[in-house]
């Protein structure tokens, strides 16, 4: 059996994060896991690990807003195969990820087995859905992902933290950058977005936002 050499896996549940490397760690005994826990650190685990063979992906990780993160990744690291892990196995989220470019979806409700499995027929270069999953032709919120995607990374860190709504001082300070930078790649950010401010520009992201209804569930 062929192993992947190394996997990074961003899940903000040390609990679930750890029973599925215990388990996993077992089958696949010569890869080096690499873990993340926000989206600060999987933007450092990605610059430092680029030769990576798979990225396991929770959507909901702290940052993440929904489907803006496996995007930003697939546009900025298209080398590495995104396989989504999530709590949510709904028809509508499944099809989003694999059309915004996920190699798999996985629900975290799949045996650990199977999760293996997932992650092999991936790492050969095959897709992997749940058996359940019925494919829907329907396409939606392509331009905004097609914007997001165009953005660079330091854009991309900077609509992020418009969207936690901090200020352009606060961003400045965080990024050692002057604030004069700050509002030049806020105007940049605008124009790729088609939007006139930030305001209009957390609305245009949120539509990759998963429901409200999804996450009270979680």
């Amino acid at each position: 059996m062929i192993q992947p050499e190394q996997i990074i896996i961003a899940d903000d549940h040390p609990l679930f994060r750890q029973a599925l490397l215990d388990t996993l760690k077992v089958q696949l005994t010569q890869t080096q896991w690499v873990e993340a826990q926000t989206i600060e650190e999987l933007e450092q685990q990605l610059q430092t690990n680029q030769s990576a063979d798979m990225l396991l992906l929770d959507l909901n990780i702290p940052g993440a807003h929904g489907f803006n993160t496996l995007i930003h990744v697939r546009n900025h690291f298209p080398q590495i195969p995104v396989v989504v892990v999530s709590a949510h196995e709904d028809q509508d989220t499944i099809s989003k990820a694999m059309e915004y470019g996920a190699a798999g979806f996985v629900p975290k409700s799949t045996p650990v087995d199977t999760i293996f499995a997932a992650i092999q027929k991936v790492f050969m270069g095959d897709i992997w859905l749940p058996p359940t999953f019925t494919p829907n032709s329907k396409t939606q919120h392509v331009d905004i992902a097609e914007s997001v995607a165009s953005l660079t990374q330091q854009q991309y860190r900077i609509l992020m933290m418009f969207a936690q709504g901090m200020l352009n001082k606060q961003i400045a300070y965080d990024l050692n950058v002057s604030e004069a930078t700050i509002k030049a790649h806020a105007t940049a950010i605008f124009r790729k977005l088609n939007v006139r401010n930030r305001t209009q520009a957390v609305i245009a992201i949120s539509q990759l936002d998963l429901s409200e209804q999804q996450f009270a569930e979680e």
